[in-house]
């Protein structure tokens, strides 16, 4: 697995951690750089504390394109990744959105249920196509 696959799938822990137990993310956060077993990578940390940051508008719009669903009704694993995802997007410019989505589309692969891959693609693609500017 890639670097950045690693810190995506360790964000994603942090985020849903935090979530489910009710914790502020980035205490959590720094219990796990502290503890460092296993190691948090500096691009988890970074999407982490940009989540924290922008949460707020993160889950404007997941809201507003999330097809119906309320953003407290999606699976917490899924809204975990789905608000890395989307700092990733919007914030991060140093990633192409298609890697940004094909691992977020991945790691509900892997952590989450069969529907999710399909509607984290959704949803994503949709805030891609209502938010980032495209060029030419």
């Amino acid at each position: 697995m890639a670097a950045r696959s690693k810190a995506r799938k360790r964000a994603v822990d942090v985020l849903y951690e935090a979530e489910v137990r009710g914790r502020d993310r980035l205490e959590l956060l720094a219990e796990r750089v502290a503890d460092g077993n296993p190691p948090v990578p500096e691009h988890a940390v970074r999407l982490v504390e940009g989540v924290t940051a922008h949460t707020a508008r993160i889950d404007e719009l997941i809201e507003a394109h999330a097809s119906g669903w309320q953003l407290d009704r999606l699976p917490d694993v899924d809204r975990a990744i789905l608000r890395m995802a989307v700092f990733e997007l919007l914030w991060a410019d140093d990633v192409p959105d298609a890697v940004v989505i094909d691992e977020a589309v991945e790691l509900a692969k892997t952590l989450s249920t069969d529907d999710s891959p399909a509607y984290v693609n959704g949803v994503l693609g949709a805030i891609l196509q209502a938010e980032v500017p495209t060029s030419g």
